[in-house]
């Protein structure tokens, strides 16, 4: 009798085991949240944001096969605080936000998983082209804020090629060097609130 008891426990016990565990699902905060990006500029690098994202984030901890993401940023709220600057980024020869005036990122799957990180894989799609990417994925952890509502922050940061997206527009320089480099370096602080 007890060891059909044992057994039955032991049953259960591997029953629950197995159930998926439910992952929390948090919108992206928009005032807590900041899409950066770096990119070199003459002999210097030169920095801006884009604005306006929203987008939601499924994470449960030790879960990362759960582990989901997706963000649609506004093209035209690119802001490098030179407005001359800014114009020209939103027209054809960069990202062109009259023809596609959104980027977007799904994620599909993480790599390298620890509890504070891992390689975050994806579908990035700027200026109307989508290419597969790897972002470095940091995990600062969840809990409530004085308000009592769950919050969970990240850092997730990737360098693409801007020629991989159709932004080919350059300057050659009379010493022949090309005004503007083709690397840019991305930075995403983002907090989500629970839904």
């Amino acid at each position: 009798m007890a060891s059909w008891r044992v057994k039955a426990g032991v049953s259960l016990v591997a029953l629950l085991w197995a159930l998926p565990v439910w992952a929390t699902t948090y919108k992206i905060d928009p005032d807590h949240t900041s899409v950066a990006f770096k990119i070199r500029h003459l002999f210097s690098n030169v920095r801006g944001t884009f604005d306006q994202v929203d987008g939601q984030i499924e994470y449960v901890p030790d879960h990362p096969e759960q582990w989901k993401a997706n963000a649609t940023i506004q093209a035209a709220s690119i802001n490098t605080r030179v407005e001359k600057r800014d114009h020209h980024l939103r027209s054809k020869d960069f990202f062109d936000v009259e023809q596609f005036p959104v980027l977007t990122f799904t994620s599909a799957g993480v790599a390298d998983a620890t509890a504070t990180g891992g390689k975050l894989r994806g579908m990035l799609m700027i200026h109307g082209v989508e290419k597969p990417v790897m972002l470095d994925l940091v995990i600062h952890g969840e809990g409530k804020d004085p308000r009592g509502t769950m919050r969970a922050g990240f850092t997730a940061t990737t360098t693409i090629n801007r020629k991989d997206f159709g932004m080919i527009w350059n300057k050659v320089l009379d010493s022949g060097q090309l005004m503007l480099g083709e690397d840019v370096e991305i930075t995403l602080e983002v907090e989500g609130v629970a839904l």
